[in-house]
């Protein structure tokens, strides 16, 4: 055997050399072959791993880990310069789910403020200096069934929204959610109030650390209407509403923000009388008027198509909300008979059911999103669904009630007062409006 190799290493044998030369190259070739084979499989399984995600994507809810701001890019465009800072995002995206169906869960920790901690709170709206007696309503958070929904952090939120401007457009809905994103703010930085109406339901206000503007423009429409109602809500005369015709109280401020939640709302369920191309068209519920009931359903459905015809044609490049509608929890009675609302605990799933007329609207709204999603993300809109009526629709405990008054039951506890069972105390329920935005908005995907 050593011999043998002996004489295969001799280098003075021709033959022995040509030999050695052949079992040289075909291993060469073998290896080749082998390495380009594994190379292959190598490309293969890698392929198969990256086209994994698509499939999980299909899935409403998946579990996505967390992305960091680095790898994360949040799709809002606006006018001039919004994505300056592109690279922010928020941190600790929640695990992709329907945000929007869950339950409420008891949570120990306390409210991100308080009326003494926020002046921003409306008179209305600020149970606990009013006297509410129950805490209680304070400590539930809004749990998504299939991921966690992060708390709002005011700071990371406003150095998010340097240079932009932020409106909340709708009824006096709009202004308890902007009074809810104006108390968490204020943790942070005190807003200065610089401008509002006449009756102070339009206001605007802004941050200048952050040099972010946030506004609450008052349309309950949202198109064109003559009012002829106090701030009690007693009326003089039926609405006149213009089906046709936007409100510009909002269209002509519209190309000055960058993000928006805009809402349509109970306004709808009054008595008006419709007005299309410069003629009465109809009403709703005017009985006596001789005209020809179109139905509240009708006007939404007209006012909604022309919003969101409005914003996709507008030229403007923005983040849009459009929120779906708030249900009331009245009991015995509306707000005008003597309806109450003294629940002091959330429903649980199955134990409360929509309103035929709340199903409406947000039938309505639901269709409309669909029908506009597409067309205004090829204008360079983002549009997403604020779909808060479900998880609304469970709390029944987070109304003023008796005590969008001062004190009601001072001088009588067996006092008659009328109840608020639409708005919402602050801090209370509302409060998680503003995780699910800051959710949406790091997602940058619709729910």
């Amino acid at each position: 055997m050593v011999k043998e190799m002996r004489i295969d290493l001799n280098p003075s044998s021709p033959h022995k050399r040509h030999h050695v030369f052949v079992k040289f190259a075909v291993s060469f070739l073998l290896l080749g072959l082998a390495f380009r084979l594994f190379v292959s499989d190598s490309i293969r399984f890698s392929s198969s791993v990256v086209d994994t995600p698509s499939l999980l994507e299909t899935n409403t809810i998946t579990e996505s880990p967390p992305l960091s701001s680095s790898s994360l890019h949040v799709q809002a465009p606006s006018s001039g310069d919004l994505l300056a800072n592109e690279s922010q995002t928020f941190p600790n995206v929640a695990a992709e789910c329907d945000l929007f169906m869950g339950d409420w869960v008891p949570d120990p920790s306390a409210p991100a403020y308080t009326n003494a901690s926020c002046h921003a709170i409306e008179d209305h709206q600020n149970c606990m200096r009013n006297g509410r007696p129950d805490s209680g309503y304070l400590y539930w958070r809004w749990n998504p069934q299939d991921c966690e929904l992060p708390r709002f952090d005011p700071e990371k939120f406003l150095d998010f929204m340097s240079d932009k401007s932020w409106a909340f457009i709708g009824d006096s809905i709009s202004r308890n959610h902007v009074q809810s994103l104006l108390c968490i703010l204020s943790q942070v930085e005190q807003a200065v109030e610089i401008y509002h109406d006449e009756e102070y339901r339009s206001k605007r206000w802004h941050f200048p650390s952050h040099n972010f503007t946030l506004s609450v423009v008052w349309t309950p429409f949202l198109l064109k209407a003559d009012i002829f109602e106090d701030m009690n809500g007693v009326s003089s005369s039926e609405i006149q509403l213009y089906l046709d015709k936007l409100d510009e109280t909002w269209t002509e401020q519209y190309k000055s923000f960058d993000y928006a939640v805009i809402a349509g709302g109970k306004w709808f369920l009054k008595t008006a009388i419709y007005h299309e191309n410069n003629t009465v068209a109809g009403c709703h519920y005017c009985p006596g008027k001789n005209l020809t009931e179109l139905g509240f359903d009708y006007a939404y459905r007209k006012a909604l198509k022309s919003v969101l015809n409005f914003m996709t044609n507008s030229g403007h490049k923005a983040f849009i909300f459009l929120r779906t509608t708030t249900p009331d929890h009245f009991e015995n009675g509306e707000w005008f008979s003597g309806g109450t609302c003294n629940r002091t605990a959330p429903f649980k799933e199955g134990e409360v059911d929509i309103k035929d007329v709340d199903a409406v609207m947000r039938d309505i709204e639901l269709e409309e999103f669909e029908k506009a999603v597409s067309l205004v993300a090829e204008n360079g809109v983002i549009l997403k669904l604020l779909d808060t009526s479900h998880l609304s629709l469970l709390r029944p405990d987070g109304h003023p009630g008796p005590y969008r008054q001062f004190q009601p039951f001072a001088k009588d506890k067996n006092a008659k007062v009328q109840n608020d069972c639409l708005h919402w105390c602050l801090p209370g329920p509302i409060d998680s409006w503003n995780d699910l935005l800051m959710e949406m908005i790091n997602r940058g995907t619709h729910q």
